[in-house]
């Protein structure tokens, strides 16, 4: 009698397919940990930066670039055009207000001041013999009026002796008559000289004033035309250093042309670039600190240029108290600007990891300093080496504040 024989319910071929899928399953648990952030990740702690969170004097301030000027610069341009005949000094020299730099020619200018001084000299003795015709004829006229006023006295005489010899009936009416009219002709006489005489003398003045006035006008436009020729000499606007000379003897300069500038050497300013971001908070009466030398030194701003630039806008700043031996026109400094007074604040220090986390939250070290977690925080407030935490974190607290690019995803680190 047959035997029957008992089917195997897993032959080897389906068990090595349900191991298969079982590694393949284990594999996508594996892969979900790691992107659900669950994960962990082992790290030396020589390769990382571990800071205590600590309570301190906090400032906020900003880093800027600055550039050492002179406290004064006047430009050279040239007033007049011409051409260069002559340097007196060279590009560096120390100079005294006044002192010639070089010398322009220009010859249609000169040429003017010729033809102004004449016109100047022939005005002046049109008004002489103006001035002399017009005092030759008040002269007549008072000779004129001399006369009238002598014919005027006789008539008075002769008329006052004819009434009383008439009144006596010594002399006959048509003599008294006669007497009488002269003597009205005369007063009439009298009055015509005075007005003549009063009339002359109000031309006179208008007349004088004007050729006074036009004497006055073509002399100013003389001395400019001095002036004009004067300035050819280009001269020292104040005592300083005459620096950026750009000129050659023999080169034609036009009008305006910028020919140097004079530096005053008896103090400096500090030319600063700020980011635009920053213009509603720059002010003058700040203050800025930079180290040269292991010394630190203080600077205030005094002007603020509002005009932007390549998204930029500048200040000026001077130095408030001491100023650092041998500094130098053009030399650069590193400032802290202060955007804030001093308070007491929770600070952690600046690091790489502001870059991952956008001051979102970091990586804080676990008390027994074996793993660091990530911790909600939120910043405030920075200068150059600390942020200021609003919340999230406790004086004490040690944090990492190197760069977490290398971290990826995890959610906490294994420190070894």
């Amino acid at each position: 009698m047959d035997v029957p024989i008992q089917k195997k319910k897993f032959s080897n071929q389906k068990l090595g397919l349900i191991i298969g899928a079982l590694a393949i399953i284990a594999l996508i648990v594996y892969v979900i940990m790691q992107t659900s952030g669950g994960s962990k990740l082992n790290v030396q702690k020589e390769r990382i930066s571990i800071h205590t969170v600590s309570n301190d004097i906090f400032q906020e301030n900003i880093p800027v670039n600055g550039i050492v000027l002179p406290i004064t610069t006047i430009y050279l341009d040239a007033l007049e055009g011409g051409r260069v005949e002559e340097k007196f000094v060279e590009d560096g020299a120390i100079m005294k207000k006044g002192e010639p730099i070089l010398r322009l020619s220009n010859t249609d200018l000169e040429l003017s001041l010729v033809n102004q001084e004449t016109s100047v000299y022939n005005l002046l003795t049109q008004m002489q013999i103006s001035q002399n015709a017009a005092r030759q004829n008040t002269i007549n006229r008072q000779n004129q009026f001399t006369d009238v006023e002598n014919s005027l006295i006789e008539a008075e005489r002769v008329y006052t002796l004819n009434k009383r010899l008439y009144e006596k009936g010594a002399i006959g009416r048509m003599d008294y008559e006669s007497s009488k009219n002269n003597f009205d002709y005369q007063k009439e006489r009298m009055k015509l000289s005075e007005q003549v005489l009063s009339e002359d003398s109000i031309s006179s003045k208008l007349e004088i004033n004007q050729a006074k006035s036009s004497y006055a006008r073509t002399q100013s436009a003389l001395e400019l035309m001095r002036k004009k020729v004067g300035d050819l000499v280009v001269r020292a606007p104040i005592d300083g250093q005459l620096t950026s000379l750009d000129a050659e003897i023999g080169q034609s300069i036009t009008k305006g042309t910028r020919l140097g500038q004079v530096d005053v050497t008896s103090g400096y300013k500090v030319r600063v670039d700020i980011d635009e971001h920053y213009i509603s908070r720059i002010y003058n009466g700040q203050t800025g600190t930079f180290t040269l030398n292991n010394k630190t030194y203080t600077l205030v701003i005094k002007k603020v240029f509002t005009q932007v630039t390549n998204g930029r806008f500048q200040v000026d700043m001077k130095f408030e108290g001491e100023v650092p031996e041998g500094i130098r026109r053009g030399q650069n400094l590193q400032i802290r600007v202060a955007l804030s007074a001093e308070k007491e604040a929770l600070l952690v220090a600046k690091g790489g990891f502001f870059q991952k986390t956008g001051g979102n939250w970091i990586f804080k070290v676990s008390e027994d300093r074996s793993t660091a977690y990530k911790v909600n925080i939120r910043l405030g407030s920075q200068n150059t080496e600390y942020y200021e935490v609003v919340e999230g974190l406790n004086p004490g607290d040690k944090v990492v504040t190197s760069s977490y690019d290398s971290f990826g995803d995890v959610e906490e680190l294994i420190l070894k």
